[in-house]
């Protein structure tokens, strides 16, 4: 949507609902109502729209959208699907936590993971921490300071091969 589409396009509620799983159990982001195409040559002003918890925090006060917002929802979402708990939720929880450090032991990130995750081996609850780290790093404040969603893919298959 945002690399492979020109012009980019942004879905805007990237969120629970808002995504699918096919037979495979592969993941679809559906629901393409709210989506806008950003163009370039303009400010890409908009009103308000998406999921309470998953909106990046900078469109309550710039309303500006663009692609860092989407890759705040993906980050909020994957933190949803690991921890169990609701997007407000695992944000306050880690906000107080200092788990999320960059040095921070597998054993306190597996702690706080869906009790239906409980069971993982060693390598997965690995790749597991990697898959938290990178969804954090989406919640940077500044949406300029946070990856894009070729560096997330990138991210992402770096930590699948390295635990392989």
């Amino acid at each position: 949507m945002h690399d492979d589409c020109s012009p980019s396009i942004v879905h805007r509620d990237i969120s629970s609902k808002n995504v699918v799983l096919d037979l495979e159990y592969v993941a679809h982001v559906s629901d393409f109502g709210t989506a806008k195409f950003l163009n370039l040559d303009s400010s890409n002003w908009t009103a308000f729209v998406g999921t309470f918890g998953y909106t990046a925090p900078e469109l309550a006060y710039t309303m500006e959208v663009n692609e860092r917002c989407d890759v705040y929802s993906f980050g909020v979402l994957t933190l949803e699907i690991l921890f169990g708990k609701h997007p407000g939720d695992i944000v306050s929880t880690l906000l107080q936590s200092s788990t999320v450090g960059l040095t921070s032991d597998a054993m306190s990130l597996t702690a706080m993971l869906d009790q239906h995750l409980a069971f993982l081996t060693n390598d997965i609850a690995k790749e597991v921490v990697s898959i938290i780290r990178i969804a954090w790093h989406c919640l940077t404040e500044s949406p300029h300071s946070r990856p894009t969603m070729a560096q997330i893919c990138k991210e992402i298959a770096i930590s699948k091969s390295s635990s392989s």
